[in-house]
């Protein structure tokens, strides 16, 4: 039993309930401890993010508020399943020296990482595992990850030594436990915790490129997504069959480059396992280059694979394990920080990896030298009609919005570490002020309990890579086009179905067009055929509504456009202490969107609220003006889809993003939908446009 104590706490007890026992792992980025949770009398197993004692001081706070909804999604999806590793508890914690740290509390495992098992029997000279061996084990993985996947939410880590096995005989009867739905995400995604870690000489990457998927080693393949742990998943699987890694490589270069191999895709055959057609087939498809060519998530894959193994085992991808009960018989481990001994001791693991034998030192493993990180890591339509023609509230007020769960948490960007060492194709050269939004796969739509009913059901969509517009087209540009004779002039007043002289007069006014101090405020009061024909006179077109709302949240299925934070008046233009004085004025009945005062009272000129840009970089995709896009307006269907165009036909058209005058939350979600007919003159729509990028 080791001695070390690496942050002196050994004997403590925090949070009046957990007495440190004993160190049972550390690596370069967390350490790991026993602890008695003194009310339950139960051992717990406490992981330090020492690591992160570099966040700085004035960004603590909302580092931990941040923690605090990891470890609350952890406990969500671990509740539905018990193959997820269970959270118990977060907190902060500083040590004597002044050191600040977050830990997460886990439910204590006694078994030993797949990694780790697998080493050993390498080394006893075990035979390889047969499929059914496989199917049966890797079943409780594949249940655990679908409960996240239709969640919208990916691991992105997927490897054995995130897949902790319980029990004597792990060929015959175990029960095995998805590791690291972790606090990855959260950090790769805090620039200046990496700026802070950076100085030290440190980077935080996020996957293992021993199972990485061509995504995460470039972007030029698509995003990340559940098909990303499809893939890994079937790595994984191959290695338990052949008794060695799938993927050939020494170092990230080599890796990247069998990962996307056109020429040697890393099937059972092509490994050496004889399997039939059928199991080839499957495994080529799990293994596909392209995203979009792949199983969408890790339900499909394991349906497959049974089907195609002849075995029958109930509902796809969710056999029961068959642990029996009493004591498991073998050794306590726990799960810790991969030590880094590679050839770069720089890069740190954001990931929970490998497992450490009870004398607190790292089992040597074939693959610790190329870990670079892992894991991971609403109804107001009524209100939007009122709002949008200029009505005022009424029985169609929504309730209010639930939006502090962070629903899906899946990114897309790869490391910078390991984008410079894969060769990376030169980006799309697009046109002046706009931007390539990369081609990408996501689940269009929304699942959550407050989503308004045409927000579902989410479905799996894959886009193609577009340029599009950082800003919402000014009244000046608008100008510009009818000035050349290519364009209508930009209607001077309001018009919609049932409009009243009295709202005609109210909203007349906010028609930028006609107004020449708001000419780099975005055009409104023009119809969907205005707004379609400015962008083909300009040799683009207006974006379809897959198209919006992936550039508007990317594959991570992140709340609002700029994250997971809470919207304040430094995001957009929303509703602020002005609009609501303008509505009084105007008596126009308006509901304030939080605190503070944005500096608008209406629109506001483009580009104005850097704050809250997407992932990809436009300006305004939430707030300012809504945004008519090209399609029609229809129900959504649960089929997964590849650049969905929407109905041949309809009465109205898409319009995306809220505007000015929302004082709702759910406005600003990227999955929020509402429909206009298409003639309407609204102060409260405009638009952007996209333009293709040729194959």
């Amino acid at each position: 039993m080791t001695t070390r104590d690496p942050i002196s706490i050994v004997g403590t007890t925090i949070a009046e309930k957990y007495r440190i026992e004993r160190l049972v792992g550390e690596g370069g980025f967390a350490v790991v401890y026993r602890a008695q949770h003194t009310i339950w009398n139960q051992p717990v197993a406490i992981k330090f993010f020492n690591g992160l004692s570099a966040v700085p001081v004035d960004q603590r706070d909302h580092f931990k508020d941040q923690f605090i909804q990891e470890g609350a999604l952890l406990t969500e999806l671990s509740s539905q399943t018990a193959s997820i590793v269970q959270a118990r508890d977060v907190g902060t914690y500083t040590t004597p020296d002044g050191q600040w740290m977050p830990y997460m509390v886990l439910e204590w495992l006694d078994g030993v990482a797949l990694d780790e098992l697998l080493d050993r029997e390498r080394i006893d000279g075990a035979l390889p595992w047969t499929l059914e061996q496989v199917i049966v084990l890797l079943a409780q993985a594949a249940n655990a990850l679908d409960v996240a996947h239709g969640k919208g939410i990916a691991h992105r880590d997927i490897k054995p030594a995130n897949l902790f096995v319980l029990g004597e005989k792990p060929r015959l009867t175990a029960t095995l436990k998805v590791l690291d739905f972790g606090v990855a995400k959260m950090m790769s995604d805090n620039t200046q915790l990496k700026a802070a870690m950076a100085k030290t000489g440190m980077n935080i990457t996020s996957f293992t490129p021993q199972y990485g998927a061509p995504e995460q080693f470039s972007r030029s393949y698509g995003a990340t997504g559940p098909w990303t742990d499809v893939f890994a998943l079937a790595l994984v699987a191959l290695e338990m069959l052949t008794g060695k890694a799938a993927l050939e490589g020494d170092d990230v270069v080599q890796l990247a480059f069998s990962s996307g191999n056109t020429q040697r895709r890393p099937t059972p055959r092509n490994l050496g396992v004889g399997v039939s057609d059928a199991v080839e087939s499957v495994f080529a498809k799990a293994l596909s280059i392209a995203p979009v060519d792949r199983y969408a998530r890790a339900r499909e894959f394991w349906a497959a694979l049974e089907q195609a193994y002849g075995g029958s085992y109930g509902e796809a991808g969710f056999r029961p394990s068959t642990t029996g009960g009493g004591d498991l018989g073998v050794r306590p481990t726990q799960l810790a920080s991969e030590v880094y001994r590679g050839s770069q001791p720089n890069v740190l693991s954001t990931s929970s990896p490998a497992t450490l034998n009870t004398a607190g030192e790292p089992a040597p493993s074939n693959k610790t030298g190329l870990y670079v990180g892992g894991g991971l890591g609403i109804a107001a339509l009524a209100a939007a009609a009122v709002l949008l023609l200029g009505g005022k509230h009424g029985e169609g007020e929504p309730k209010s919005v639930a939006t502090s769960a962070p629903s899906a948490l899946i990114a897309s960007a790869a490391p910078s570490g390991v984008a410079a060492a894969a060769a990376v194709p030169a980006a799309v050269n697009c046109p002046a002020e706009m931007v390539q939004i990369p081609a990408g796969q996501f689940f269009m739509g929304s699942e959550l309990k407050d989503a308004a009913d045409n927000e579902k059901p989410s479905h799996n969509v894959s886009v193609d890579s577009v340029c599009m517009d950082l800003y919402e087209v000014s009244a000046k540009k608008y100008k510009a086009c009818s000035d050349e004779g290519k364009c209508r002039r930009a209607p001077t007043e309001v018009e919609w179905p049932k409009i009243t002289p009295s709202e005609r007069e109210t909203y007349s006014p906010l028609c930028t067009g006609s107004d020449p101090e708001k000419l780099d405020h975005p055009i409104t009061c023009v119809t969907w055929a205005m707004a379609d024909t400015f962008c083909k006179a300009n040799d683009k077109r207006l974006p379809t509504e897959a198209e919006w709302e992936f550039a508007t949240r990317g594959p991570d299925g992140r709340v609002y456009p700029w994250g997971d934070d809470a919207p304040t008046t430094q995001h957009l233009n929303a509703c602020d202490a002005e609009c609501v004085a303008w509505g009084k004025k105007h008596k126009v009945e308006l509901k304030q969107l939080g605190s503070g005062d944005d500096g608008f009272a209406t629109t506001a000129p483009v580009g104005s609220f850097p704050a809250g840009r997407s992932r990809f970089g436009p300006y305004d995709v939430v707030g300012n003006v809504w945004e008519w896009v090209a399609d029609w307006y229809g129900d959504y269907t649960p089929d997964a889809t590849k650049n969905p165009m929407g109905p041949d036909k309809g009465e109205r058209k898409v319009i995306r993003g809220g505007a000015w005058n929302g004082g709702f939350e759910a406005w600003l979600h990227p999955s929020f939908r509402y429909a206009q007919v298409p003639n309407a003159q609204s102060h409260g729509i405009g638009f952007r446009c996209v333009k293709s990028i040729p194959k």
